[in-house]
C-alpha cells in the first residue's frame, strides 16, 4: 500500500521522498557494521546541514564573495532573490550551495522530531514520556550523476530514542507513531530505504529494493508520517492495512502517473514480514507474499482541489500469532491458525478554502474507511474524518482536528481477554496546531482523547508537545 508523489523534472525528487528501502542488521557483525552506520548518519546530517547553512552565519555575503562569483545570472534569478541587494542578502550562500547539490542530482531531506506527551487523566498511569525520531533521507538522480538516464535512488536512515506514551496510556493505536519506529525496542540506526526507481516514460516507472510503507494511503490533510500533521496512527494511515503489509521490507512494483504528475496507480509486491532491522534477504518470500494496489484520482467537485483513493492488500502468509509491530500496541499472543489476510480501504480529501494569493495554502476535510479480514486482523474496520490543512490565521502554520472509530475483530478480541481484559471497540479525537517558528523549526501542541478498546482501562486524555527540526 505504498503511494508515491508525482514527479516531473525536479519534482521527481519529492516524489521519491515517498519511496522507502533497505535496512541493515544491527545485531550482525557488530563493530564494523556499527561504525559504518554511524558514519552514514554523520554524512546525512552534515550534508543536510551544508545544504541549508544558517542565515545567521552570513551577515554580509560581500565579505566573502562577489555577486558575479556566485553566478546569479546562471541561476536565472534577480540579484535581490539570489544574492540580496548589492550582494548583501542573507540567503546568497545558502541558495548557491543548495543549487549546486540539486544540479549534481543529490538532494537531502532530514528532520529530527521530539515528543513530550503526558497522560493527564485516565489510562494505566498518569505520567509523561519524552521520545523522538530521526529521519535522514537522500535522493539521487543517477541520470544527472552520469549512471543511467531516468534512474533514481532513495536512501533513508531512521532511528528512535526515549519512550513513547502509548503503553502507559493503555491504548492499542499508538498516539505518537514515529516515536516507536522503525524498531520499537531499539535505539539503533537502521536503513529503511534503499530503493531504485527507473522511469521508462514520463508517466510510467518501475521500482525495486527495500521500502517502507508509511506513506501509503496518502491524504492531503491526514498523513505527514506522524511528523507534520496528526501524530496518532489512526490519522496517519489506515491501521487496518498494517496486518497484511509490513512496515519495511524488500519489494518491487510499478507506478503510473496522472495528468498532473501525481500517482494515479501504484502496484506493489513485497515480502510479508517486517525486516526493518535486517537486510531481509534471508527472509525474502519465505513466508509467502503480500500484494497491494492503490488508485488515486484528482477531483475538483467544489471548484477546489481534492482526491479520491481506493486500495486493497492481500497476503498469502500463514498467521499463528499477533506478532510484534510498533504500529499497533498488542501482546504477542497465539491466534487460531489462518491463511491469507486482506484489507480494502478508501480515503478522500477535499479543499474547502484556497488562499487566492497562494494556491498551495488551503484547508479542507478528510475521511477514511476500511475493512479487513477479521480472522487475522485485530482491527476489523475503521472510520475517521476531520478538518485540516493550512491555517487561515497565519502563513506557514497548519492545523488539524479528527475523529476515528475502530472496530475490534470478533475473532481476535476474545483471544486478548486473558492478557488485556475485556476488549471492545475504541474511538478517539486528536486536535493539533503546528506553528512554524523559523524556516526549519516547528512546534505543535497536541491534545488527544481516547475511549479505550480495553474496557477495564479508563479513557485516556493526552496533552503533548511536538517539535520538529528540518535540516
Amino acid at each position: 500500500m505504498t503511494e508515491k508523489e508525482g514527479v516531473n523534472c525536479l519534482d521527481r525528487q519529492a516524489f521519491f521522498d515517498r519511496f522507502r528501502g533497505t535496512s541493515m542488521d544491527q545485531r550482525q557483525s557488530a563493530q564494523n557494521l556499527h561504525v559504518r552506520k554511524i558514519a552514514l548518519c554523520v554524512v546525512f546530517v552534515f550534508a543536510g546541514f551544508a545544504t541549508q547553512v544558517s542565515h545567521a552565519q552570513v551577515d554580509d555575503c560581500s565579505a566573502l564573495f562577489a555577486c558575479d562569483s556566485l553566478g546569479c545570472d546562471s541561476l536565472s534569478c534577480d540579484s535581490a532573490s539570489c544574492c540580496g541587494d548589492d550582494c548583501g542578502g542573507e540567503g546568497c550562500i545558502c541558495k548557491k550551495i543548495r543549487q549546486c547539490f540539486a544540479e549534481s542530482g543529490i538532494t537531502f531531506s532530514n528532520n529530527l522530531t521530539q515528543y513530550y506527551f503526558g497522560t493527564v487523566s485516565g489510562g494505566l498511569e498518569e505520567t509523561s514520556r519524552y521520545g523522538g525520531h530521526g529521519d535522514y533521507v537522500a535522493n539521487m538522480d543517477l541520470g544527472k550523476l552520469g549512471v543511467h538516464e531516468g534512474l533514481f535512488l532513495k536512501l533513508r536512515a531512521e532511528h528512535r530514542f526515549g519512550q513513547s506514551i502509548g503503553e502507559s496510556a493503555g491504548v492499542i493505536l499508538p498516539p505518537t507513531l514515529t516515536a516507536d519506529l522503525p524498531v520499537a525496542d531499539s535505539e539503533s540506526l537502521y536503513l529503511t530505504n534503499v530503493l531504485f526507481t527507473q522511469f521508462l516514460s514520463e508517466r510510467f516507472a518501475v521500482y525495486a529494493g527495500k521500502l517502507d510503507t508509511l506513506d501509503g494511503d496518502t491524504n492531503a490533510y491526514a498523513g505527514g508520517r506522524g511528523v507534520t500533521q496528526f501524530s496518532n496512527v489512526a490519522f496517519v494511515a489506515n491501521p487496518i492495512v498494517l496486518r497484511s503489509v509490513p512496515y519495511a521490507s524488500l519489494g518491487c512494483g510499478f507506478i503510473v502517473l496522472g495528468d498532473e504528475g501525481e500517482p494515479a496507480f501504484n502496484f506493489l509486491v513485497i515480502n510479508p514480514t517486517d525486516t526493518a532491522d535486517s537486510d531481509g534477504f534471508d527472509e525474502l518470500f519465505a513466508e509467502g507474499v503480500t500484494v497491494s494496489a492503490e488508485m488515486r484520482v484528482a477531483t475538483d467537485w467544489l471548484g477546489t482541489p481534492g482526491h479520491q483513493l481506493v486500495g486493497a492488500s492481500w497476503s498469502s502468509r500463514d498467521y499463528v500469532s499477533l506478532g510484534q509491530d510498533p504500529r499497533i500496541i498488542l501482546p504477542n499472543v497465539p491466534i487460531n491458525r489462518a491463511s491469507d489476510s486482506w484489507s480494502v480501504y478508501w480515503n478522500t480529501d477535499q479543499a474547502l478554502w484556497v488562499d487566492p494569493c497562494d494556491s498551495t495554502r488551503h484547508w479542507g476535510y478528510f475521511a477514511r474507511a476500511g475493512i479487513a479480514d477479521s480472522d487475522t486482523n485485530p482491527i476489523s474496520y475503521l472510520l475517521s474524518a476531520g478538518l485540516g490543512g493550512a491555517s487561515p490565521i497565519r502563513d506557514g502554520d497548519t492545523f488539524g482536528v479528527g475523529y476515528y472509530y475502530s472496530g475490534t475483530s470478533d475473532e481476535i478480541g476474545p483471544l486478548l481477554t486473558g492478557t488485556l481484559g475485556p476488549i471492545g471497540d475504541s474511538q478517539g479525537v486528536e486536535v493539533f496546531y503546528r506553528t512554524q517558528l523559523t524556516e526549519s523549526i516547528s512546534m505543535t501542541p497536541d491534545f488527544q482523547w481516547i475511549d479505550q478498546a480495553r474496557e477495564q482501562v479508563a479513557d485516556a486524555y493526552l496533552l503533548g508537545l511536538r517539535m520538529n527540526v528540518a535540516f
